[in-house]
């Protein structure tokens, strides 16, 4: 399986970010999409996961900033991100597969939050 991120950047505190993730090379159903991020220092932290079904959930320091949407058509997941705070600040990568513990990764595309 193979992931392509695209959508990282710089912005300024309070600005808006949408990360894009496109999933080929699988011959299964992708039930599970998922962003990550990794800060300088920190570890690995989901932020936010979508099921086939629609169903999200959120990591309590994105919730009612971020919205994660995908096109099962497409097999891709969008990350749309307001309010964005310095502390969004890290390499956020993208993930897919069967469900979360058979999940693939993307390639980290690094958003940056100046304050």
């Amino acid at each position: 399986v193979q992931l392509q991120a695209s959508g990282g950047g710089w912005v300024q505190a309070g600005g808006s970010l949408r990360l894009s993730c496109a999933a080929s090379g699988t011959a299964f159903s992708i039930n599970f999409m998922g962003w990550s991020r990794q800060a300088a220092g920190k570890q690995r932290e989901l932020v936010a996961s979508i099921t086939s079904g629609g169903t999200t959930n959120y990591a309590d320091s994105v919730k009612g900033r971020f919205t994660i949407s995908r096109d099962n058509g497409k097999n891709t997941v969008y990350l749309q991100m307001n309010s964005l705070e310095p502390d969004d600040t890290a390499v956020y990568y993208c993930n897919a597969g069967r469900s979360y513990d058979r999940r693939y990764w993307g390639q980290g595309t690094l958003v940056t939050v100046s304050s």
